[in-house]
Order: C-alpha cells, then structure tokens, then sequence
C-alpha cells in the first residue's frame, strides 16, 4: 500500500483496534493467473496471549493446538467455504493480502476556504485502511475449526440478550457444518495502515470538510467527519 508519512498509522494498538472494529478483510490470494479476494471474518492473534490485538492465543500452537506458528505480528484466523475454490488454489508460495476496510468520504474542493483564496484545490477521497501480509495456510482438522467457529461466534454473540452458543444447535449439525468450511490461518508478517483524513490541508480547511461532511446524507461522510473531528481534539491536547 502506497502511505505517504502524513498519512502513515504506526501505533500496533490502535491498528488492532481498528481491525477488531472493522471484523473482517478481504483476503486476496494468487491461483498462479489471477488474484482471488473473499471477504471473511476474522480474529486477530498475537503470540503471547496479548499485544496490540489484546487476543488471547497461546504461544506457537493454532487455533486447535495444531501447531502452526505465528508471523512477526502474530496470525488472523477465519474461514472460507469447503465449495469456495480459493483455499486450494491460493499458490503456497506466494503470501496472502488481507485488506480491511474503515469509513471512506468523497471530499470536494469547495468545501476548502482555499479554494476561494487561490483556486489550488481539487477533488480527493479521505479513507481509512489496514493492508496484513503474510503466508496463509488452510485447515480440515476438525478441531481447529470447530475452535476457530467457536471463537469467532464468542467474538459476536458475547454480551448479548439470549445469545446463540455453538453448543445449542445439534452435534450431528454442527459438525456437518464443520466438514462444510475450511480454516484459514495468515502468518502476519508485515502491517500498513493508512488513515487519509486531510492532514495535508490547513486547518481552515479541515474545519470545512468536517462541517461538509456532517451534512453529506451517507453514513460513511459521517464516520470520516467524526474521525477527523477526533484527530483535530487529539491535537488540541
């Protein structure tokens, strides 16, 4: 991913936290002619049972204590359908892309004082974005699946009025529906994140896009004068 430095997000927590909000990413794979994208759910494990993701894993074993390792920021789990062909044509020696994506806004140059001062302005996208990179392996063994689903279903259900347990459908379903998908597992071994929020404006102009944005009638508008309204606080102090 192309992050210029004024766009650049480096803090691992803050990357972790965004991935746990966002809950899923388009993993994108190579057959050896094209690129293969699904978006999946996901969780996003570090070695040590903490780090950025504050997820809980135990050191060097998988999802079922299979023993698979973990990428120098840690792994991302999730699965994909059994009929899904990307699991077993993704080529072993290439790694995988996991994009996941935050709120994005079109953003026009009238909504900068700039542009009645000098004209040099044009049109732009203000987005949010985290690229993961690392080795993907595919898994059939029924116990990390049925651990992963488990996991991902806790990750969702938890905290809810009269929450759905993997326990309260039948076994002999259950396991039907384990045979039915196939586990993924990315070593994550490099970490990009983007956050383009007009940092490259002055602040009259930022205030304009923020006020702009908050009466454009999309939810994503909204999100991005909200994100950038919380970096201009954070600046204040």
């Amino acid at each position: 991913m192309y992050v210029p430095a004024h766009f650049a997000v480096d803090d691992l927590d803050e990357i972790a936290g965004f991935v746990a909000r966002a809950g899923a990413a388009e993993l994108v794979t190579f057959d050896g002619i094209r690129p293969v994208a699904t978006l999946l759910p996901v969780l996003w494990d570090w070695p040590d049972g903490g780090g950025a993701s504050g997820a809980k894993g135990e050191s060097g074993r998988g999802a079922g204590g299979t023993g698979s390792r973990y990428g120098r920021y840690g792994r991302l789990v999730g699965h994909v359908a059994l009929a899904n062909p990307q699991w077993d044509s993704a080529l072993p020696d290439v790694p995988a892309l996991a994009i996941v994506h935050g709120p994005q806004a079109y953003i026009s140059p009238s909504w900068y004082q700039s542009t009645t001062q000098h004209g040099r302005t044009v049109p732009t996208w203000n987005y949010t974005s985290v690229h993961l990179t690392g080795p993907v392996t595919f898994h059939r063994d029924e116990g990390w699946l049925r651990e992963a689903v488990t996991r991902l279903t806790e990750r969702y259900e938890s905290g809810r009025d009269g929450r759905w347990w993997v326990s309260d459908a039948p076994e002999k379903y259950i396991a039907g529906q384990l045979r039915a998908i196939v586990g993924v597992e990315m070593r994550v071994e490099q970490v990009e994140a983007k956050d383009k929020l007009s940092q490259n404006q002055n602040l009259a102009d930022r205030a304009g896009v923020i006020a702009a944005l908050r009466t454009e009638p999309d939810a994503g508008s909204h999100a991005i004068a909200d994100l950038m309204a919380a970096r201009e606080a954070a600046a204040e102090g």
